[in-house]
């Protein structure tokens, strides 16, 4: 076994125990849609983007930032959010999906319908399940959004590099037993998003992420999506 190698099985305190860690933290992560209205402590969150800050990147660019409300900003930032959403049609920085077929169809519906029927919205109740997508623009009622921007510069792979930044938050936030759900609905209203926080255009909005502790009694978090076998997803080229 090499120094390095053995220093990380040290800090870990063996390997396994490392992979214990993270299939714990992978398998107990979801999307939270409901939150309490308390507040993450400041050192808490600094902890969280501090752990985050590891993510992996091109060259080591680093091209994402970080901006993140608490208190009054975070209402501020909810309110605007809100009424700028009910007049405005999606204006996404980075292309949309123009269509899900096939498969990402499939996991697409299954998805939105374990939420809806996890909320009490019954099929065909286009209103009841327009006020639940609604809530995007409320933060799910989230004490804290983080907006994360990319280098416009960097295009799409300073873009997946900052997605590797998002999936590393997520996975620190759950590690320190606070609840998230990542937002591409945020990033819809760009427009909004960029002149509230007086984003250069030298940068691209890519998503919101709220965040804070789960209402775990609130039917929206009652529910966990699945994932895709292996077999779906890996092809194996041995000779």
């Amino acid at each position: 076994m090499s120094a390095d190698v053995s220093t990380e099985v040290t800090a870990l305190g063996t390997v396994d125990g490392g992979i214990a860690v993270l299939e714990n933290l992978l398998a107990t992560r979801w999307s939270c849609r409901a939150f309490e209205a308390r507040e993450v402590p400041r050192p808490v969150i600094e902890r969280m983007l501090t752990l985050a800050q590891r993510s992996a990147s091109w060259c080591n660019t680093q091209p994402w930032q970080v901006i993140v409300t608490s208190g009054a900003g975070t209402e501020r930032f909810r309110d605007g959010l809100a009424e700028y959403a009910r007049h405005h049609s999606a204006a996404f920085e980075f292309d949309a999906p123009a269509e899900y077929r096939g498969v990402y169809h499939d996991r697409r519906r299954a998805s939105g319908w374990q939420l809806y029927q996890a909320v009490g919205v019954e099929r065909g109740d286009r209103a009841a399940s327009a006020r639940q997508s609604f809530e995007n623009f409320r933060l799910f009622g989230a004490p804290h959004v983080a907006i994360i921007t990319t280098d416009a510069e960097q295009g799409v792979y300073g873009a997946v590099d900052s997605g590797l930044y998002v999936g590393t938050l997520l996975l620190a936030a759950r590690s320190l037993g606070i609840a998230t759900i990542p937002q591409a609905a945020l990033a819809s209203q760009s427009p909004f998003i960029r002149e509230h926080f007086g984003i250069p255009d030298d940068r691209k909005i890519l998503l919101g992420i709220s965040f804070g502790y789960a209402d775990l009694d609130h039917p929206a978090n009652s529910y966990r999506t699945e994932r895709a076998s292996l077999d779906e997803v890996a092809a194996w080229h041995d000779h």
